[in-house]
């Protein structure tokens, strides 16, 4: 048992230890009990600007003290073993987990993309070149290094272990098929106009029967069952407009492709771009995946990512969405929470736990090939630099790939291999 003394606890506080100590089985007690933890023997440490005679003491900043979202300057400095950030001149790991796990800076930095995204430009982990790593779980285990030396003795603890969860986002169930009429008509005319024979081809085979659809790789993603992997699809099933362009939710044959694959593995919702302007798209478009599936919907990941805190996971919540998979960039590879664990959002503004569970993903196939302009050479690379954190830290190894991205063709000609040595690095670990 860990004793942790403080002069007063707070709902950040609680948050922040549970995230450090509940995933590696450690048992803590936070006590503001002064005369409790002065005769206490054992593991125990002083986070409070209040002097002991025993116990280790580290100097609280403000941040896990306060309502308020404040803002801070922010530096790199060691703590032990690894740097972590100071508050207006503090050293406080504690306070950096809190930082980085609950997007603080998001709250305070108004620059946004063109879809209204916050920037992996703009972050401090990219400031300080800890993007690409599980930088809030190196601090965990920096501060119960910390510990261990100055005790001399090793705090009891469950190693935590890699989970592999492949994820697909499904916002066009077809290239070719099921498009008739006006949609199939402009499809042929873009393909004339930009002279791509290749399309011009595979459209007339398509649509005449002789091949199947390039982007129908349904089959694929069904496979991975057999090497005893759980993939995950989230289904773009929002009305047409200019970000949302899925074949129509009302088609019988799309309505039955969903319920086979549902059938198999987990389905979500893949909430529409238009969706994060109106909560009545949302609630549309979670109906509507109900009626499908004939169940209730439990699991999301943005359309475009578009990921706005804490206003997407209030409006997820409202219509009963349990776990969200939004959580990563699509410029950046890497950690954007700063831990590839699985962790509860804490609503700031709110200054509470919500009941929401994040999960974040490491990599897209988009990001290598249209925002870091990555040979799949040089991504193999990087995607093994990513397992690799999260083999050493533990938590969930997920990247977002895309039924069209691993059918070889068109542009994503080529990119299968890259999904392929994914899985693999997963099979033979």
């Amino acid at each position: 048992m860990i004793v942790i003394f403080v002069e007063e606890v707070s709902e950040r506080l609680v948050y922040v230890f549970d995230f450090i100590f509940n995933d590696r089985k450690i048992a803590y007690r936070i006590t503001n009990d002064p005369i409790y933890y002065e005769v206490l023997e054992g593991f125990k440490f002083n986070y409070s600007n209040k002097n002991f005679e025993t116990g280790l003491q580290i100097s609280p900043s403000e941040v896990l003290f306060s309502e308020e979202i404040i803002e801070y300057q922010l530096d790199k400095t060691l703590f032990y073993q690894e740097y972590c950030l100071s508050f207006n001149n503090i050293v406080d790991p504690i306070a950096s987990i809190f930082f980085i796990l609950t997007r603080y800076e998001e709250y305070l930095i108004e620059k946004r993309d063109i879809h209204e995204r916050f920037e992996a430009s703009n972050s401090i982990q990219t400031r300080f070149n800890w993007l690409e790593q599980c930088i809030c779980d190196r601090w965990c285990e920096d501060l119960i290094s910390y510990m261990e030396k100055e005790y001399q003795k090793v705090i009891p603890s469950i190693e935590i272990p890699i989970t592999f969860r492949p994820t697909f986002d499904i916002d066009n169930v077809r290239a070719y098929e099921w498009k008739e009429g006006i949609r199939s008509w402009i499809g042929s005319i873009k393909d004339r106009w930009k002279k791509n024979h290749t399309s011009i081809q595979m459209r007339a085979d398509v649509t005449q029967g002789k091949l199947k659809d390039p982007y129908n790789t349904f089959e694929e993603i069904l496979a991975l069952k057999n090497l005893k992997i759980e993939p995950i699809v989230f289904w773009l099933i929002g009305d047409f407009a200019k970000y949302d362009r899925n074949v129509s939710s009302l088609d019988t044959r799309h309505i039955t492709l969903i319920q086979d694959i549902a059938s198999n593995i987990q389905v979500g919702l893949h909430p529409s771009y238009k969706s994060n302007f109106s909560t009545f798209y949302l609630e549309k478009e979670v109906d509507r995946l109900r009626e499908i599936l004939e169940q209730d919907v439990l699991l999301s990941r943005q359309h475009y990512l578009k990921l706005i805190l804490p206003f997407t996971y209030r409006n997820l919540q409202q219509y009963n969405i349990k776990e969200d998979y939004s959580m990563g960039y699509a410029s950046h590879v890497g950690f954007r929470a700063g831990t590839a664990r699985p962790f509860l959002f804490f609503d700031l503004p709110k200054n509470s736990i919500s009941n929401i569970k994040v999960h974040s993903f490491c990599y897209m196939d988009v990001t290598f090939l249209d925002y870091l302009n990555y040979s799949i050479s040089d991504s193999k690379k990087k995607v093994e630099e990513l397992f690799q954190e999260v083999s050493t830290y533990g938590g969930e190894f997920i990247p977002l790939w895309h039924n069209e991205s691993i059918s070889n063709f068109g542009r994503w000609k080529g990119w299968k291999e890259l999904y392929d040595y994914t899985i693999d690095l997963h099979t033979n670990s």
